[in-house]
């Protein structure tokens, strides 16, 4: 991976980060860590409870502080929140400390992926759809802007899409 020993996952919501990013890991040989699991573990608190008491100024400032925290860490898979690369700090530290891959993936597949999932604070609402579209035209910008490497998603095995992720890094 010449010189970068560290690749962050960035993307929407139901990119699936997570789930390709442990694959990813488990084929490089690194650690795998999510950004939003670790914070829920520090502060023995689900995300949707700390956006609750905290709102999500407060929830995006624990981010800050652990994603600066993590990207300093060597030989790991880190798979970011979907909102994280709306600080210009963290969008500093990712694209300085590693190699950045921005998952793409449709707004249906966001829709399918998260539909039944109650803990995104983002999404409780009457319409989760017009939440993400209008959530990724505030931040696909951002994503590309760091992004070493750009991945759809859609329709793809995660195996397929992590052999993806390693052929286009070791290109790069």
């Amino acid at each position: 991976m010449k010189g970068k020993r560290n690749v962050f996952l960035v993307g929407p919501m139901g990119a699936g980060k997570t789930t390709i990013g442990k694959q990813l890991a488990q084929t490089l040989h690194l650690e795998f860590i999510d950004s939003d699991q670790e914070i829920e573990a520090r502060t023995g608190a689900p995300i949707d409870w700390i956006f609750d008491i905290e709102g999500e100024e407060g929830f995006r400032k624990r981010e800050k502080s652990v994603i600066e925290e993590l990207t300093q860490k060597q030989g790991i898979v880190l798979a970011t929140g979907g909102g994280a690369i709306t600080e210009p700090e963290n969008r500093t530290f990712l694209a300085g400390r590693g190699i950045v891959v921005y998952l793409e993936t449709s707004i249906e597949q966001q829709v399918e992926r998260t539909r039944r999932d109650k803990r995104r604070p983002l999404l409780q609402n009457e319409d989760p759809e017009a939440t993400l579209i209008a959530l990724n035209e505030k931040r696909d910008q951002l994503y590309r802007e760091i992004a070493d490497v750009v991945v759809a998603t859609n329709e793809n095995s995660i195996k397929s899409v992590a052999n993806k992720i390693i052929s286009q890094i070791q290109e790069g």
